[in-house]
């Protein structure tokens, strides 16, 4: 586990979680695959929420990023983040 990679997924958490800047959709749903691939790797859930539809792209998103590692995961959040928040 990579302590430097570890402190800068959380600086970016916190970048992307206190935002108001709003983001096309197609950035959301990267974000989300993204953190959800670096925090829970393949071990899938239900997004939680009542659009179905919106919850298929969710979890679609997420699967598409069965191939990558945690870090690998973390690595291409913090790269988001720092292209479209900061």
């Amino acid at each position: 586990m990579d302590e430097q990679l570890d402190i800068k997924f959380q600086k970016a958490y916190e970048i992307s979680s206190k935002t108001d800047r709003k983001l096309p959709p197609d950035v959301m749903l990267k974000i989300y695959a993204y953190y959800k691939q670096a925090t829970r790797g393949n071990n899938y859930s239900e997004p939680s929420g009542d659009e179905e539809l919106r919850n298929a792209f969710k979890l679609n998103a997420w699967i598409q990023l069965s191939h990558l590692t945690e870090d690998e995961a973390k690595q291409e959040y913090i790269n988001l983040v720092n292209k479209h928040l900061k």
